[in-house]
């Protein structure tokens, strides 16, 4: 299934809305399951902020009620290849020390940003961190980091929509895909 853009471009639909929505669902449970104490949702911005969304609404209908703070880290900065460095751009204000923390990012692909942050977490005395991701790239990691919780596993493409961008864009789309390239070449 494709989706064309305002723009001309045609986008492959890898995963739709109403198959995040139930996955969505799907993880809330699971994180129900871990039987969280205090828990602290920290979304890593920027990709992850529609996923987070949904997801802590998805915790809300079940009863969970989560608090929930932001965390700005990057390694990519204006390119589309990891420069291998993690920076901070905004930081968490909440104290975690002794709280069930759950890291939420869009993508799990080296794993660099999502390994720092969690051994921050740690760092700072939180009591348990676990680590949530919309996407799992396998095959993929630069570091020896596994999710928790995974919603799906994706191909090797540079994704886009449900908060992901390119150079910005796209972000606003309710699914998940990538943008078909005009010469025909899609890879990543």
């Amino acid at each position: 299934m494709s989706h064309l853009m305002a723009s001309g471009q045609r986008i492959e639909i890898l995963f739709d809305a109403e198959t995040i929505t139930e996955r969505n669902r799907a993880l809330a449970r699971d994180i129900k399951a871990l039987d969280p104490e205090r828990l602290l949702v920290i979304a890593v911005l920027k990709g992850s902020f529609i996923f987070a969304a949904d997801l802590v609404r998805a915790m809300h209908e079940i009863g969970l009620a989560p608090e929930v703070e932001f965390m700005h880290l990057s390694s990519y900065r204006e390119s589309t290849v990891s420069t291998g460095q993690v920076e901070i751009l905004r930081d968490v204000e909440s104290d975690i020390r002794g709280r069930d923390v759950i890291l939420i990012d869009d993508i799990l692909e080296s794993g660099r940003t999502l390994a720092f942050a969690k051994d921050l977490m740690v760092a700072r005395g939180a009591k348990r961190v676990m680590t949530c991701v919309l996407l799992e790239k396998p095959g993929k990691r630069a570091t020896d980091i596994d999710a928790d919780l995974i919603g799906f596993e994706c191909p090797d493409r540079f994704v886009v929509g449900y908060g992901m961008d390119m150079a910005h864009s796209f972000r606003q789309l309710p699914f998940v895909g990538y943008v078909v390239r005009q010469d025909g070449d899609d890879s990543a």
